[in-house]
């Protein structure tokens, strides 16, 4: 077993980076939005911008489980209308890194959330949500947003669900457009943050090796959770989360 104490000490940090990595499976086969509580957890335990590089490969675990679970379930449209505009997103968090402080991100991604859902509720109340979702700005938008909030935090659950929520997919329609989607940002993200941040290490990705156990219960508990959750409920909870989460990145 390779010596990882100079990453993780004592039975405590273990602990918490075990339940996070359980989390993570949970937030990409159904509970999304519950992988975004892990992202103070791991800049306590790895200090903010390195955590990012020893997180992504734990959600390229998770991602993969996700997609060969529900990799008939997506709905392409909706991914070619986001990921140009995600990769864009990608690319601007790329270079903003370097100048904006954490903190700022942290607060542009909150209130960008809270902005986002807002708008949703108001236009379902008044009826035009499908004339929202069909202009031409929505998907531009919102694509653009969760890369961003996915490369400078990985927190890019909320926004994304909000998006989907927007489209009234179905429930496994909605997990599996949500799950492929970010599974080829994080992807994209490797070659980013391992020869650009450089903050991706081989000690950090045998780490991420022991977590995987976590990971495949979490995402078996998700699975799990989408099953017996009726339409309704599911749907409730995604908006309980979003809200919870978003406040949880703007403390």
């Amino acid at each position: 077993m390779p010596d990882l104490s100079h990453l993780i000490h004592g039975v405590s940090e273990w602990t918490l980076f075990f339940i996070c990595a359980m989390f993570i499976g949970m937030s990409k086969t159904g509970i999304q939005n519950i992988g975004t509580f892990t992202i103070p957890v791991f800049a306590l335990l790895f200090g903010a911008k390195h955590s990012t590089g020893i997180v992504l490969p734990l959600l390229c675990m998770a991602d993969a489980i996700a997609v060969v679970y529900y990799r008939k379930k997506f709905h392409r449209s909706h991914i070619l209308k986001l990921l140009p505009w995600g990769i864009a997103g990608l690319l601007v968090a790329l270079m903003a890194g370097h100048v904006v402080p954490e903190s700022g991100f942290k607060i542009m991604m909150g209130a960008s959330i809270l902005l986002g859902m807002v708008v949703m509720l108001c236009m379902e109340r008044s009826g035009k949500m499908i004339e929202m979702t069909t202009s031409v700005w929505f998907s531009p938008v919102f694509g653009f947003f969760v890369g961003f909030s996915t490369m400078i935090g990985n927190a890019a659950g909320p926004l994304l669900t909000v998006y989907l929520l927007s489209t009234r997919l179905p429930k496994y329609a909605f997990v599996a457009t949500g799950a492929w989607f970010i599974m080829i940002l994080n992807y994209l993200k490797i070659p980013l943050q391992l020869f650009v941040w450089d903050n991706i290490s081989w000690d950090g990705f045998l780490l991420d090796l022991m977590a995987l156990p976590f990971i495949i219960i979490g995402g078996l508990i998700g699975i799990r959770i989408v099953n017996v959750l009726p339409e309704k409920q599911f749907k409730t909870l995604m908006i309980a989360l979003i809200v919870v989460s978003t406040l949880f990145l703007l403390v």
